[in-house]
């Protein structure tokens, strides 16, 4: 890949078009427009802070294992352990949540064309097909990936120009600015409108994830200690201006909010409203794609996260998940390991109506930490850290410790119970998944401390050999 394929697979996986548009009915309800706006602005600005003190530890660090290997490089193996089990939490959640978004708005173009009634089976039977579609899809050698994620940025981009400008055009009337920018909404039972508030930054905290892809596919990136960090920061702030172009448009294009609130998939309803079923179906194929997109580029680099991190004998049968087809050179095994496992967070969306609020908040206190991890430790390690030719310079420590600190503050807070009375079905089970993870990756550890190791680097000229040989 060169730097703009780079760019465009973090750019495709934080998907504006799959992250506003599948969490915008929990925004309506949790803290509604003023809080959407505002914290997407509040939470893209601190997202950035975050974004570029993993791109400075990138450039020093630019491999496939990316966060867990930074974090062995800077703290020790344990460190590096822990890091890459909770990465791996993170980008499976991803997965999850992204197709089981793009099958939501699948269910709803059918309803649309066809009047079929989703329910929850048949909605996590379209989310096989979509992780069964993306499995195949990165079955094929990396310069699919490359120009899937390439055509990614340019759809997302035009897609989101054309619905704005039709929500701009169509409807017959809009929002006032007062009420896009200051409306609050509390329908999640709880009382005080801080918690409420801070839940409701879900939106943009999920969405604004994933952009370690670029670090993922370092090894498959010319010139990698410059273009996978700046592929991080350029897909944050491309994602935060056109991010908060389609919330506004959405918003203001809002007719009946309790009607559009009410919805199984609001931005459907807002769309219906404006331009009548079948515009609406065409504006809603649009997002749909984009979907795949994403879902198709997290895809990849989780694949890349269980290779490497097999690779290094950190998983319970590596041995099986780090092989490589010998015809593409992909990690075919990890392939199906990531999207079985993604099948599987999914599951309670069979059960809980909430599940879904659940599933992002997994992806969100599984990879924002070990976003946090080697910057801390790069912190930490002060002039003994060596940075790469991408780096911050004098404005590397405040930006760390910002980006630490905000991390910290997100990861306690979406572990948090979403809505009131706290009762089986509404449960975040986003709190017990980290805990099993932790708790497996504990019970491992004792099993494989002795086998599991990082390479002492992977820059040197023999182990770049090597990695031409077996590696993507």
């Amino acid at each position: 890949m060169g730097g703009f394929g780079n760019f465009a697979i973090s750019f495709s996986v934080i998907s504006i078009l799959s992250g506003c548009m599948t969490l915008y009915g929990f925004g309506l309800g949790t803290g509604g427009p003023a809080v959407m706006l505002w914290g997407w602005l509040g939470v893209g600005l601190f997202v950035l802070c975050v974004g570029l003190a993993l791109a400075e530890v990138t450039s020093a660090y630019p491999t496939s294992g990316a966060l867990y290997y930074m974090a062995d490089r800077l703290g020790g193996r344990r460190w590096g352990w822990y890091t890459g089990w909770l990465n791996l939490l993170g980008l499976l959640g991803a997965i999850a949540g992204i197709d089981y978004g793009a099958a939501l708005f699948t269910g709803a173009i059918l309803d649309l064309q066809f009047g079929f009634r989703a329910t929850p089976g048949s909605t996590f039977l379209i989310f096989l097909c979509i992780l069964l579609l993306h499995a195949v899809l990165n079955l094929f050698d990396v310069r699919l990936v490359s120009l899937l994620n390439s055509i990614s940025v340019w759809w997302h981009l035009a897609g989101v120009a054309l619905i704005v400008g039709v929500l701009v055009i169509a409807p017959d009337s809009h929002r006032t600015p007062s009420e896009v920018f200051g409306h609050f909404v509390n329908d999640t039972g709880w009382s005080n409108p801080l918690y409420v508030a801070a839940i409701g930054l879900l939106l943009a905290q999920y969405t604004f994830s994933g952009y370690d892809a670029s670090a993922h596919l370092s090894e498959e990136t010319s010139n990698a200690s410059v273009s996978a960090a700046r592929g991080i920061v350029r897909a944050i702030w491309a994602s935060w201006i056109a991010g908060f172009v389609l919330l506004a448009g959405l918003t203001f294009a809002i007719q009946d909010y309790a009607k559009t609130a009410a919805a199984d998939v609001p931005p459907a309803q807002i769309m219906i409203d404006a331009v009548g079923t079948g515009g609406a179906t065409a504006l809603l194929l649009v997002v749909v794609v984009a979907q795949l997109f994403c879902g198709n580029a997290e895809v990849a680099a989780a694949s890349r996260m269980v290779f490497a991190f097999s690779r290094d004998k950190a998983l319970p049968g590596s041995a099986l998940w780090r092989k490589v087809s010998p015809r593409t050179q992909t990690p075919v095994p990890a392939v199906w390991l990531s999207v079985g496992l993604a099948a599987v967070i999914a599951l309670p969306s069979l059960y809980s109506a909430t599940a879904y609020g659940a599933v992002t908040a997994i992806n969100v206190i599984g990879i924002t930490p070990a976003y946090a991890i080697p910057i801390f430790l790069r912190l930490r390690a002060g002039d003994r850290f060596t940075p790469g030719p991408w780096n911050l310079g004098r404005w590397s420590k405040p930006i760390g410790w910002v980006a630490v600190v905000w991390v910290g503050f997100v990861t306690v807070l979406f572990c948090l119970p979403q809505t009131a009375p706290v009762t089986a079905d509404s449960m975040n089970y986003a709190s017990i998944a980290l805990a099993v993870v932790l708790i497996l990756a504990t019970a491992w550890w004792f099993a494989a401390r002795r086998s599991y190791s990082t390479p002492s680097a992977y820059g040197s000229e023999r182990e770049q050999e090597e990695i031409a040989e077996g590696i993507v």
